[in-house]
Formats: structure tokens, C-alpha cells, sequence
């Protein structure tokens, strides 16, 4: 059996040159990886070499690209820690959301900016910022000690931001390059800034587009307002058709796919502290939502529908006196556990249909989606976070489940029969997706100490541990 390594030597080397650390993360921000929109595409190739140049530079080996048809992922490997040990899959996404609108950034979106005890930039929370603290843990494992504790295939998915579309088809189509006994996702971050929580779960998603047309053309309202429908009045009462009064969920299929809430799961769910008041008021909003449920039950454990974007007639500067003929909207369901994307996605079209108006067509486009995620509490991942986090903070970690959607960890799970522990760095307040993205300053020392003590914690367990967990989650 090979001789254990310890991670503590790691540890030193890595905070002792964070101002490196901090360099690499100032350079992957500064690449424009938007995966959603065509134009970036050059960038999205300039950020794949890049990473692709560090891989070799810190000495992993096979660095390839795994295309699939979309934005290739990166793959690279270190298989020599021995057969007696895990091999374990950590995985990252080089890709992020759009920035825009640019004229609500503080500062630019792209050019990392230091404020206070923040990093701004997007992409610096979800997930750049956790991604380089894995990366940084791989190659200080391979500096001090010249090899790592574990056999580790890492895998930067270029597409997570926009569904994930040729995942499906990268894992067909190397499927025994990506044989592992779990994985370790740099994504799905901390639930509190001040309690530590390992994440056990996550909600599942499913999307998808509308558009309605009510007349031929756009029409002079003037001529005929009063007396023909209006496609934006019309979407604005589809979209209304699905949520009842009280903030609940209108789609009665929707509800009837939901599991029923268990005593145990709103007694896990109310084991993280929460400040109901104080998450609203964080972002200035007013609470709304499934009447009888807590926030974290409604966030966590059941099903939630959102209207993300709707569009259509004349929205330039100054006015213009026209009906619209045609309307859009972007519509997600995020998906408590149980539910089937695909039987969610037809119970949303199937209340739309209904709820449309005779005589106004009604078409759809997208339906990508995700099923929720789970890992067992007693799966080595999750016992093996226990113990780091218990020696870093001297408190028993909080079971938590998140409330967004996370899909490598469930498309990984049913292709690969493979758990995911979610470990990434980033915390609640770091306006993901949002303008002003940002990551906190002291997540990155925090990071350089758990993730080399979680691949040192991993090596105590064996191979067969793992697959004794998966058959017992699968059940």
C-alpha cells in the first residue's frame, strides 16, 4: 500500500504564495467565457487554452478537449496514486453568464476589481474563483509532494451556464475516460457564511420558451385599440394563469408530481439558521411564495415556478401607439426531488394550452432540464467534509440542500451511477447571474486549506467504500 502524504505542507505553500493565486483568478476573469451567445465564442477558445496551458505547466497529464458538439469540455488527469485508493472526478465550468446590462456594474464586468474584502467580476463567484482553488489544490499537491493523494480526473465543463446541452454526448462518447468512483464539484457553494454546511442535494430544473401571436401584423392602436387582443396583455395573463393569489403554485400537475414534505426534511431544513426577514431585505424585495412553508422549505424542498424574461411590441426610447401582434417569455421551474424534468415540462405546456385564449396560437421552443440531485449521509464524500470542516471550524457541520440546480451532479449520477459532493467556495450574497458579481476575498484562503485536507481525507477511504455508498443511494 502506498505511503500516505499529508496535506498540512501543502496547505503552507499554498497561502504563502496567494498573491499567485489571486494572479491566475485575475487572468481567467479577465476572458469574456460566455457560453449562451455566439459572439464569445473566440473568447470561450482563448479561455480553453489558457487553461489548458496551466494544466500541463502544473503537471497533469492526458489534457485534452472533450467535444461533443457544443463548447468542448477540458479533461486531464493523475492516475498514480495506486489501485487501494479513489478515483475521484473534480469538476469546474470555465463558462459564465452574460454580463449585461453593463450600465449596473460598479465596475467593469470583465476587469477584476479588489473592493473592500470583495472581488468583482463576473464569473468570480459561479464558479472561477472555486474552480481556481481546485485547480491551485491539484498543483500544490504536485509541487510539494510530486504526486497527489488520490487519482484524480478533473473535468471543466464549458456549458454549465447555458444547460449543459452536449453533456449527454461528451459522456457517451468517453465514457471510460470519465470512470471514476465520485466526484468533487467546485460548484453548488456554502450556505452560510458563518455555520458550516455540506450540501446534500439540489433542486432540478426544467425551461422553456413561449411565444403567442394574436394577429398578422402590428396594428395602430388608434385604429384598433378596444377592439382586437393585444399579444402582451395576452402573456401577461398566461403568465399570471400560474401562480394562484397567494404567491402558491397554479399548475395543479406540477403540485401533484411533488413528493409530500416530511417531518425530517423540514426538521433538516430548519437546522441552518435563517434570518427569513433578513434574506428578503438583503435584496430589497417583498417575500412571496407557497403559503404554510418556511423560506428554506419553499427554497429547497419544493417545486417553483419563475417567469425570467417576457417581451414584445415597442420598447425603444420614446413612445410608439402600436397593439403588439406577437409576445415572448422565458420560463423555468426549478424541481424539488422526485420530480421527472421531462413530466414537468409537459404539465407546464399542458396548463399554458389551457389557459390560452381561443383563437391566439401559442408555440413553444427549449425544454432542457435537470433532475433534483441527492447524496446519502453516510456516503464517504459526505463523512469525509464532516471530518475537514469539523477540525477547520470546531462545529458539526449542517446538512443543507441548495435551491438551485446543479445538473452535472444528476446527469453524472445516472450516466456514470456516481455521487457528486458539492464543495464549492462561494457563499448566497455574491449576486450570481447578477450585475455586480462578486466573490469573497477570504473564501480563497479558506478554500487553499479544505480542499487539500478533503483529497488527504479521501485517501483513508477505499474504492470498494464508494461503490458499497452508490449501490446504497441507488436503492
Amino acid at each position: 500500500m502506498t505511503q500516505r502524504i499529508t496535506a498540512q505542507p501543502v496547505i503552507d505553500a499554498l497561502l504563502a504564495r496567494q498573491d499567485s493565486v489571486m494572479a491566475r483568478l485575475d487572468t481567467l476573469l479577465r476572458f469574456k467565457s460566455v457560453s449562451t451567445d455566439s459572439a464569445f465564442n473566440p473568447e470561450m477558445a482563448r479561455t480553453r487554452d489558457f487553461l489548458c496551458d496551466w494544466l500541463r505547466e502544473i503537471g497533469m497529464k492526458d489534457v485534452q478537449l472533450l467535444d461533443g458538439g457544443g463548447h468542448p469540455a477540458i479533461y486531464a488527469a493523475w492516475e498514480e496514486a495506486g489501485p487501494d485508493v479513489p478515483t475521484v472526478v473534480v469538476y469546474g465550468h470555465y463558462d459564465v453568464q452574460p454580463a449585461g446590462p453593463d450600465a449596473l456594474w460598479r465596475t467593469p464586468a470583465f476587469e477584476p476589481t479588489v473592493v473592500g474584502d470583495r472581488l468583482y467580476a463576473r464569473g468570480a463567484s459561479d464558479v472561477k474563483g472555486s474552480t481556481v482553488i481546485a485547480i491551485e489544490t491539484l498543483a500544490g499537491y504536485l509541487q510539494v509532494h510530486g504526486r497527489l493523494p488520490i487519482n484524480v480526473k478533473l473535468f471543466l465543463e464549458g456549458e454549465e451556464e447555458s444547460g449543459s446541452p452536449s453533456l449527454g454526448a461528451i459522456i457517451e462518447k468517453f465514457r471510460p475516460l470519465l470512470k471514476a468512483d465520485a466526484m468533487i464539484s467546485a460548484d453548488g457553494g456554502r450556505a452560510s457564511p458563518v455555520t458550516p454546511t455540506i450540501n446534500v442535494g439540489a433542486r432540478g430544473l426544467t425551461a422553456l420558451e413561449i411565444t403567442l401571436r394574436t394577429a398578422d401584423k402590428e396594428t395602430h392602436s388608434g385604429r384598433y385599440g378596444g377592439s382586437i387582443r393585444n399579444a402582451l396583455h395576452e402573456m401577461a395573463r398566461l403568465v399570471t394563469s400560474l401562480h394562484n393569489a397567494d404567491g402558491s403554485v397554479a399548475v395543479e400537475g406540477l403540485r401533484a408530481l411533488a413528493r409530500p414534505i416530511t417531518n425530517a426534511q423540514r426538521a433538516n431544513a430548519a437546522a441552518l439558521p435563517f434570518d427569513e426577514a433578513a434574506f428578503v431585505a438583503d435584496v430589497g424585495a417583498i417575500a412571496a411564495g407557497e403559503p404554510g412553508l418556511t423560506i428554506r422549505e419553499r427554497l429547497t424542498l419544493f417545486p417553483a415556478i419563475d417567469v425570467n424574461g417576457m417581451w414584445g411590441g415597442y420598447t425603444g426610447e420614446g413612445g410608439k401607439t402600436v397593439i403588439p401582434d406577437v409576445a415572448h417569455a422565458k420560463i423555468t421551474a426549478r424541481l424539488s426531488p422526485g420530480i421527472d424534468p421531462d413530466a414537468a415540462q409537459q404539465v407546464l405546456r399542458d396548463h399554458l394550452s389551457a389557459a390560452c385564449a381561443e383563437g391566439v396560437e401559442l408555440s413553444f421552443a427549449g425544454g432542457h432540464g435537470a433532475p433534483a440531485s441527492n447524496i446519502e449521509a453516510d456516503h464517504p464524500l459526505v463523512k469525509a467534509a464532516r471530518t475537514v470542516l469539523l477540525a477547520e471550524t470546531g462545529e458539526e457541520p449542517v446538512l443543507v440542500r441548495l435551491g438551485a440546480t446543479v445538473p452535472i451532479t444528476a446527469v453524472f449520477s445516472q450516466k456514470l451511477d456516481m455521487d457528486t459532493l458539492m464543495f464549492g467556495m462561494n457563499l448566497p450574497d455574491e449576486d450570481v447571474h447578477a450585475p455586480n458579481e462578486f466573490f469573497h476575498l477570504d473564501s480563497i484562503p479558506l478554500g487553499l486549506r479544505l480542499w487539500p485536507a478533503l483529497l488527504e481525507e479521501l485517501a483513508a477511504y477505499s474504492p470498494a467504500d464508494f461503490r458499497t455508498a452508490t449501490d446504497g443511494s441507488a436503492s
